[in-house]
């Protein structure tokens, strides 16, 4: 091919390429803002105190990755990165980490498990169980339904 057909023919492919850019609308999603996910920190860590227990709050966007987090007073290092592998299974499975737990639970969905960067344990990270830790997350939660929708 002569170089001014080549030159042509790149040509055409690139605006074929910037037709095809050009037609298609941006991609729209709903996030969680920083203040959406400090009032779901501060919902669930006003509940687990009243409760009497210590726990840290990792919340995550639509992408998985953190978006807010906070270390509770006087809880232990490793729950940081629990609480971020709770709100990632939670956000990338479409269920709370409990119902995966309880999913996974079964014999013929354990190899669900087997999904990088999932845990099979609910709620936040801190209170003496799953379930407890979900009733403070499921309160930070409440805090922010409204906007939710």
């Amino acid at each position: 091919m002569p170089f001014m057909g080549k030159f042509l023919a790149i040509a055409m492919l690139s605006l074929a390429f910037t037709a095809m850019a050009g037609a298609q609308a941006p991609q729209v999603e709903k996030n969680v803002s920083m203040k959406m996910a400090l009032m779901i920190i501060e919902g669930t860590l006003e509940q687990c105190t009243k409760d009497g227990y210590k726990v840290s709050v990792v919340v995550v966007d639509r992408a998985g990755n953190v978006a807010a987090s906070v270390r509770g007073d006087g809880t232990n290092p490793h729950t940081m990165e629990f609480g971020r592998l709770k709100a990632y299974t939670a956000r990338t499975r479409g269920q709370t980490s409990l119902e995966f737990k309880n999913l996974t639970d079964k014999p013929e969905n354990a190899f669900l498990k087997q999904i990088p960067n999932v845990v099979a344990v609910g709620g936040v990270s801190g209170a003496p169980g799953g379930e407890k830790d979900e009733a403070c997350a499921n309160a930070g939660i409440a805090k922010v339904a409204a906007s939710l929708n």
